[in-house]
């Protein structure tokens, strides 16, 4: 005779991990305002910082040798500050002076905002993705591709699909490599086991690799921010647990106190 198992017996509960420590993979914010410090003491955890990157820019006489004229381009597509950084380090370096009938085309609010510090930012024309993706910034690139002519700052080893749609769209452009990232080393830092590693760019993760190529997430939750991010998160074989910018999460803040938030719930 079968065994009846009966309705009330009690199923153990699966426990949701417990979140007490996060590494965010960038640099310690330099003041105490960062919105990072407000999540730790909101949801009492430890969140640390190690940039597993630097950038380091290419020299005026490295740029030249691309053989790229800035002035002969009526728009830019930034990618990062980064690339908003070297650029105009760049033009100051060679002199350039950049026409202020320039449209940019940035991927996030957050970078066409920090255009502010280089250009008169209500006097020019600045076009951002609305959701903070690449196929948002493609496709305000696509309503402004009849005679414009771009040029694509980027790191001197990376290739996109931004690229790679305006090959298919035979939009006029050129790639300017303005910087290198070069990886840091994480040694010390990924002696401590973290509930939360949170990622921000492909090369990040590609250094996590490079320092251990047998890296096995286990119960490590990992976060991404930016479509390019987490497709380097998923392409490496690791579940992506926390995913930004979104709808209603457009920072990697939000995004983890929101992940925090129902976690509690639970």
């Amino acid at each position: 005779m079968a065994k009846v198992v009966s309705s009330k017996m009690k199923v153990p509960e699966v426990k949701e991990p417990k979140i007490t420590s996060v590494l965010i993979t960038q640099p310690r914010p330099e003041t105490e305002k960062s919105p990072y410090f407000d999540l730790a003491k909101k949801f009492n955890i430890k969140v640390d910082f190690h940039a597993f990157i630097r950038v380091e820019g290419l020299t005026g006489k490295e740029f030249r040798k691309q053989r790229v004229d800035i002035t002969e381009f009526t728009a830019i597509i930034f990618t990062s500050r980064s690339a908003v950084d070297h650029f105009f380090r760049i033009c100051e370096e060679l002199k350039v002076k950049v026409s202020q009938d320039m449209k940019y085309f940035c991927i996030t609010e957050a970078v066409a905002l920090y255009l502010q510090k280089f250009i008169l930012y209500r006097k020019r024309k600045v076009f951002f993705s609305a959701d903070g993706s690449t196929a948002g910034l493609l496709e305000i690139i696509g309503k402004h591709k009849t005679n414009e002519k771009f040029i694509l700052p980027l790191s001197d080893s990376v290739k996109n699909d931004i690229a790679q749609f305006l090959i298919k769209y035979n939009i006029k452009y050129a790639e300017a490599a303005l910087y290198r990232t070069v990886s840091n080393d994480i040694t010390e830092v990924m002696r401590t086991e973290y509930d939360v590693i949170v990622f921000f760019s492909p090369y990040s993760v590609q250094t996590l690799f490079d320092h251990d190529p047998n890296f096995k997430q286990s119960t490590t939750l990992i976060g991404a921010f930016g479509p390019t991010t987490s497709k380097a998160v998923e392409d490496n074989g690791l579940r992506l647990d926390i995913k930004a910018p979104a709808p209603n999460t457009p920072s990697m803040v939000s995004a983890l106190e929101n992940f925090l938030t129902e976690l509690g719930k639970k």
